[in-house]
């Protein structure tokens, strides 16, 4: 199966640290996959050079044979790639619905409406609130974001990267600092979002069970490197990526 997206020999570094090291990997259609490394191994670094907003010093960024070096985050996100972040990027002072709706006319060329009565952007408004239905918000579509619990304004976020119907969605830590019970939900909402819209899902994590319980294959940073990728099974085995990263965690 051709790949959806393509990453050649990357390479970026910060005086003499090399965040990104000639990374080289490539995701599958409606694949969902991990990337997981410890801190500072070059995780959000790579994500910000996928969507733009990081130009890499070398390599190669290929989104449907498209090359993406050089082009700005709009456009990528115009070409197909979504994104939600480690810090929710919301509005906090609109509601629920408006950050999901503004999202929406965004995509759709129609911002300029966003301010006009709810009737006049009827089908913009509907799509809104189905996506809160999938996110389980629908009955806090009217509160203002910052009342959101911490957990929601995170589903709130992703919900804002489906609103723009991206082909591939990259999610930088959707569980941080959640609770357990809201990691938990959150796991089994992703997975679930990963079906309903048939996405391809690539999502950095440090939460394990995570990670092992719903990742197709796993990749392995560690000092700017990719030092393994595979199932989840060959991950938690491999005595590289324990030395790494996961050690007691493995189990």
């Amino acid at each position: 199966m051709n790949a959806l997206l393509r990453v050649e020999q990357l390479r970026k570094a910060f005086g003499g640290l090399k965040v990104t090291d000639e990374v080289s990997f490539s995701i599958r259609p409606q694949e969902i996959a991990a990337i997981i490394g410890p801190n500072g191994a070059g995780k959000t670094t790579l994500f910000n050079q996928i969507t733009g907003q990081l130009p890499p010093d070398g390599g190669r960024i290929r989104f449907e044979e498209v090359d993406l070096v050089g082009r700005s985050p709009q456009d990528i996100v115009r070409l197909g790639i979504g994104r939600s972040f480690q810090i929710a990027s919301i509005f906090p002072d609109e509601s629920v619905r408006d950050n999901l709706l503004a999202a929406c006319l965004s995509r759709l060329n129609q911002t300029r409406r966003l301010w006009r009565p709810y009737t006049s952007h009827l089908q913009a408004g509907e799509e809104a609130m189905a996506i809160l239905a999938s996110l389980g918000l629908e009955s806090q579509a009217n509160r203002p974001a910052y009342e959101l619990a911490h957990g929601d304004q995170k589903l709130l976020d992703i919900g804002i990267a489906l609103a723009l119907r991206p082909k591939l969605l990259l999610m930088d830590e959707p569980t941080a600092g959640m609770s357990p019970e809201e990691r938990q939900r959150t796991r089994t909402l992703i997975k679930k979002l990963w079906q309903e819209y048939r996405l391809t899902l690539v999502f950095i994590e440090h939460d394990m069970d995570m990670v092992f319980g719903i990742a197709e294959r796993i990749f392995v940073l560690n000092h700017g490197r990719l030092i393994a990728e595979g199932a989840p099974e060959s991950i938690r085995a491999n005595r590289d990526v324990i030395t790494a990263y996961l050690g007691e965690e493995t189990g």
